[in-house]
């Protein structure tokens, strides 16, 4: 098992993190909402987390809690937020 997560390169983590946040922005815009109010559904104090995650900033990247969470809010399943949209 070892052996096939050794070819995955930090390049390819942090792209996937990109598509994330990106999917987590569009459907944010979509459904109006600012981050400090998704924030705020979300259980933070501030919208300076979800912000740098958005723009995959300071290392933050959303976790799989983060996930489901947004899945509900969006009322969407979590595999929307892997999508690449072509």
């Amino acid at each position: 098992m070892a052996k096939y997560f050794s070819n995955i390169t930090e390049e390819e983590i942090e792209e996937f993190h990109a598509v994330i946040a990106k999917n987590v922005k569009r459907l944010r815009l979509a459904n109006n909402q600012s981050l400090m109010d998704l924030s705020l559904d979300l259980g933070f104090r501030s919208g300076s987390f979800l912000g740098s995650a958005e723009a995959c900033k300071n290392k933050k990247h959303f976790s799989i809690e983060h996930l489901y969470k947004l899945s509900k809010v969006f009322n969407v399943p979590i595999e929307e937020f892997c999508k690449v949209e072509k």
